[in-house]
């Protein structure tokens, strides 16, 4: 990427987007039902990309267009979420001709629901803002297409249940499948096609090659529920590719904290395995926490290594719960804890959890480009 990048819209442009947003953002949930209504209508032929239950799907439509929104005077990020998403819709068969289809659509959409606030400078803007993102989009998934697949096979080869509707499944892709710690990865069942869902892979990568993620089962959640109980040694599934930013490249300082949020443990184990890995050249304090004791999920194995490990300090925290040691929420206990702007910050779980604790680190001098997580769309431990 270039060291700047040009905006893509002028900063009038950006306004009237953001003003339209405004007006049609209360109707979010009529307008993703009649986009995807006209889209089926006029190009049937894009129905088999897309999953039976389209709820899912709707929902992650409209965090992309309010993220992209967020970040139109941005242009750097912009260009990488973008990017992102270029790379991560190959999974689905998306080609450079599906683009101007979904432009349409979603254009008409917004159109509708607007109403009177749709002037043709509202059109017009819109119009360049998407042409813009697809050319984005459409760069990046050429780029990937050259040097790496847009889905791998991977074999089911372990799994153990941790109790409480938690499973940990271990997986062997069919080819070479790199990831850097801390990473997310995409994941598609052969029991609900086209159904994907987001896991922290939990370890950092292995010599054999195989790749471990706890998922827990929810009510509702179809991927989940299948990897739980459905699947066994000797089944296949799909991985997208990875994604994330939190790595520990990303770090600047050699004091790290890590900070798991119930279930979001994941990245943060993988991450703890990366310091292992690098000669523990870092010192890590580590930080769980869940509402009560039962529920502070993998505290005992973290314990474990910290007695190997000299580089690594944990502690567990319990807020509904009256037992000995730390209570509290976990932002409030970061904060008791701190001060932590000497750290990198990497933090997992819950987003209403770790936007809190971003917020208190920040007022308690941490700077916000050195505390690091995944986008709140996207939890350590996918609830799907």
């Amino acid at each position: 990427m270039p060291e700047t990048v040009e905006a893509p819209l002028s900063d009038y442009e950006a306004e009237l987007i953001r003003s339209s947003l405004t007006v049609v953002e209360p109707l979010a949930g009529e307008i993703t039902v009649y986009f995807y209504a006209i889209l089926f209508a006029r190009y049937p032929d894009v129905r088999s990309m897309f999953p039976e239950g389209m709820d899912p799907q709707r929902d992650r439509l409209l965090g992309a267009l309010l993220r992209i929104v967020d970040l139109v005077d941005d242009p750097e990020s912009l260009v990488r979420f973008c990017a992102h998403l270029g790379r991560d819709h190959r999974k689905f068969g998306t080609r450079p001709a599906h683009f101007p289809a979904v432009g349409e659509c979603l254009l008409d959409a917004l159109a509708r629901y607007a109403g009177s606030a749709w002037t043709p400078d509202v059109a017009a803007a819109w119009a360049k803002a998407y042409g813009a993102v697809a050319q984005m989009m459409i760069d990046a998934a050429e780029q990937d297409e050259a040097v790496r697949p847009a889905v791998w096979h991977a074999t089911v080869v372990h799994r153990v249940s941790r109790g409480r509707g938690i499973a940990e499944i271990t997986v062997r892709p069919h080819s070479p499948y790199a990831y850097a710690a801390g990473q997310y990865v995409s994941v598609e069942t052969p029991w609900w096609p086209r159904s994907w869902r987001h896991y922290s892979v939990a370890n950092a990568p292995r010599e054999d090659g195989t790749l471990t993620f706890h998922v827990r089962a929810v009510d509702g959640g179809s991927v989940s529920g299948a990897l739980v109980h459905r699947a066994s040694v000797g089944d296949v599934i799909r991985l997208g590719p990875p994604t994330g930013d939190m790595v520990l490249d990303a770090a600047g300082h050699r004091k790290l904290l890590f900070v798991a949020g119930g279930t979001g443990l994941a990245p943060i184990r993988a991450l703890v395995e990366e310091v292992d890995r690098r000669g523990g050249r870092h010192q890590v304090e580590l930080f769980l926490g869940a509402r009560t004791v039962a529920e502070l999920y993998g505290f005992d194995e973290m314990l474990r290594l910290a007695q190997r490990h000299h580089w690594l300090t944990v502690k567990g925290a319990v807020s509904h719960e009256q037992i000995p040691g730390i209570r509290g929420l976990l932002p409030d206990v970061l904060a008791e804890y701190g001060p932590w702007y000497e750290h990198d910050v990497f933090l997992s779980g819950p987003a209403q959890m770790v936007a809190s604790a971003k917020a208190k680190l920040i007022l308690n001098g941490t700077a916000p480009h050195r505390i690091h997580h995944d986008p709140f769309e996207t939890p350590g431990l996918s609830a799907s």
